[in-house]
């Protein structure tokens, strides 16, 4: 029996041009954009569709846009394909993605969840500019194996820890910008595959964004939460919530905590979730989805 999942991208998925083909094929996405517009209080459109990519790949800008794309992706969905819109059963998004997978589930309104992800991407920008500090994906070395790297590669005081665990094999780590040079190489010399760091601003998901932890918990006390219409896989501990308060409360942790993206997908699985829809730019989610499960059926809407 079928038991559609949707999945929506986080930042990193961005890129110049995304939302053009939504845009130019479906007037309901174009309104997406347009109410964005007067919430954001500037052209996101134009953002999206000509970047440039520097001003786009910025966190105050790349999580609005990725979260607005991902909403126009939905009305693109329903408005070609309403009986798979309408047959969600599930939900979950990576870091950013978790308000597009709310937003879609009735906890919060669209005006609500980007006010929120505006002031969030604000947060973590400055948390970021505070402290030099970076993310860095390892690739082939099992979690034990990178913990002990990051023991080796931090000095006095400084943060270096697991941020997301993507899915076998693909592990990201996350904290002060030396320490990620440094763990490139013990991670190396442990047998990784391959060290990549990352385009962000900061180290996302680390205690170095705990300045972004007041601003966004004021944010989030500020609008209504609602149950969700069906379950939406936390970040922070792999398990769905219905109870706003703690919603709440996960949201605002999700930050400083680690993103449990592997631990939600075999969630999922273990309850019968198939197809995985992936909502929004890019294929990264499906990559990470066969890499956890090679039989996993997978469509998406791409942007």
């Amino acid at each position: 029996m079928s038991k559609p999942a949707f999945l929506f991208p986080g930042q990193g998925a961005q890129t110049v041009g995304m939302g053009r083909a939504l845009v130019e094929s479906t007037p309901p996405a174009k309104e997406v954009f347009d109410r964005a517009a007067q919430i954001v209080g500037y052209d996101l459109l134009s953002i999206c569709l000509n970047g440039p990519a520097e001003k786009l790949d910025s966190t105050v800008y790349s999580q609005p846009a990725l979260f607005v794309t991902s909403i126009a992706a939905l009305e693109w969905l329903k408005a070609n394909k309403p009986d798979v819109y309408n047959s969600c059963q599930a939900a979950a998004g990576l870091s950013l993605g978790e308000y597009t997978a709310l937003v879609f589930a009735g906890v919060m309104s669209f005006e609500d969840g980007l006010r929120v992800v505006q002031e969030r991407g604000r947060a973590m920008q400055d948390a970021s500019d505070a402290v030099p500090s970076g993310m860095i994906s390892i690739l082939g070395l099992d979690a034990d194996k990178i913990e002990k790297a990051c023991d080796d590669a931090r000095a006095d005081g400084e943060v270096l820890q697991i941020a997301n665990y993507l899915c076998p094999g693909n592990i990201v780590v996350s904290g002060h910008k030396g320490a990620c040079e440094r763990v490139a190489d013990f991670a190396t010399k442990a047998g990784a595959m391959k060290t990549i760091p990352l385009a962000v601003a900061g180290a996302f998901h680390t205690p170095l964004m705990q300045p972004a932890v007041e601003r966004l918990k004021k944010a989030l006390g500020a609008i209504t939460l609602n149950k969700p219409r069906f379950p939406v896989i936390s970040n922070v501990d792999a398990y769905p919530h219905e109870e706003s308060g703690e919603i709440r409360d996960l949201l605002v942790k999700q930050v400083v905590s680690p993103v449990q993206w592997e631990s939600s997908i075999r969630k999922m699985l273990s309850h019968g979730h198939t197809p995985f829809w992936e909502i929004g730019p890019g294929r990264v989610l499906r990559g990470l989805l066969k890499r956890i499960d090679r039989k996993a059926e997978t469509d998406a809407v791409d942007c």
